[in-house]
């Protein structure tokens, strides 16, 4: 059981996340957040060191325990909202204040107001994390900073309802195009209609299921989905080409190149098909000693991550990496985004009881 609600502690976790919120820094525009961020750590003589709008924050050192790495995303996706950031009741409204503010909330009050553990404490708050894979900073961060690459372990504060999530499911997104030959749309029969072309491959789709592959007990599904669709050039012309993206999501059993080979062999000659973008996956790595330690500092419950998070950048890196974080999923990405403060105080003392049992 988490102990009973801290007052001073949760009026604190509110007061944070609405400054954060207050900031905006959607995708591309993190600079300001990123510079407001630099600010406040100066100001209490910590370290910092910027990588574009990326900031590295070398916390605790010589501890003699493990060297943890807590990462979070600086950008936010661009949402409607009602009213200003704000606090009502166990709510903070605000862009990104699920997706994943909740996160940078933690990792501030920890640098600001939380006891020193015995562990290598570095903050990572990086830029770019919504958009294409090779526009995240966390990429060149990875690569240029030593700290980070010596980690032992990274908690990436995604939003994940309190819940350790483990591993991190693959994606490939690919684009597939239909040729036909364009006509009058009063003489169809002159031309060849692309859009028609595609219906084999699209009726193929609509019938097939998600197939569950287990990885350490734990379970992600194979499953191929048409997300966009383009062709045509007027109203009143048969489209000599139609384009198809399909995404492919998989477990951490099957490879970038076995993903792809599955996707050509499921299109076959019908079209033509170029991938466009590959995002790795990361095995969970359950019965690792810091990753079972988190299991048992009272989180939520244990489960596959089944999107794509950059815990795969951090595997792909030789780090063992987990998610982690108080945000709620349901709400990542919405209008009028909202997390809640009690799993945000949760949250806090979850990390804190973790980093206390790893400690030297």
């Amino acid at each position: 059981m988490l102990p009973s609600a801290d007052v001073e502690l949760t009026e604190r976790l509110a007061r944070e996340l609405v400054w954060l919120c207050s900031i905006p820094s959607p995708t591309g525009e993190e600079q300001a957040l990123s510079r407001a961020l630099w600010a406040r750590f100066r100001s209490r003589d910590q370290p910092v060191r910027c990588y574009g709008s990326s900031l590295v924050v070398p916390l605790w050192r010589g501890s003699r325990g493990p060297a943890v790495v807590l990462a979070g995303h600086l950008d936010h996706v661009r949402t409607a909202h009602d009213a200003p950031p704000r606090r009502d009741g166990d709510r903070v409204y605000g862009p990104g204040a699920s997706d994943m503010k909740s996160g940078l909330c933690l990792m501030l009050d920890l640098a600001e107001h939380g006891p020193r553990f015995g562990v290598d404490l570095t903050l990572v708050l990086y830029a770019g994390e919504e958009g294409p894979y090779d526009g995240n900073e966390l990429g060149g961060v990875l690569d240029s900073d030593a700290d980070v690459r010596a980690a032992d372990i990274a908690v990436l504060l995604e939003p994940t309802d309190n819940q350790l999530e483990l591993g991190a499911g693959g994606s490939v997104h690919a684009r597939v195009r239909f040729r036909g030959k364009s006509a009058h749309s009063a003489r169809p029969w002159q031309g060849e209609n692309a859009i028609y072309a595609a219906v084999p491959l699209l009726t193929r789709l609509s019938t097939m299921q998600p197939v569950p592959r287990s990885t350490d007990g734990l379970v992600w599904n194979q499953l191929v989905t048409a997300t966009v669709a383009h062709g045509g050039t007027a109203p009143n012309v048969v489209p000599d080409s139609f384009e198809l993206n399909l995404n492919h999501r998989f477990g951490p059993e099957t490879t970038l190149e076995e993903s792809e080979r599955y996707l050509r062999q499921l299109v076959g000659p019908e079209a033509e098909l170029k991938v466009v973008d590959r995002s790795p996956p990361a095995p969970p790595e359950r019965q690792d000693p810091l990753v079972v330690a988190f299991s048992e500092a009272g989180v939520r419950g244990i489960a596959p991550k089944l999107g794509w998070t950059d815990v795969a950048r951090f595997h792909a890196a030789g780090i063992r990496a987990v998610n982690f974080g108080p945000g709620v999923v349901a709400q990542a990405h919405q209008d009028n985004e909202w997390t809640s403060l009690t799993e945000l105080e949760a949250g806090r003392i979850i990390l804190e009881r973790w980093l206390g049992a790893i400690s030297a």
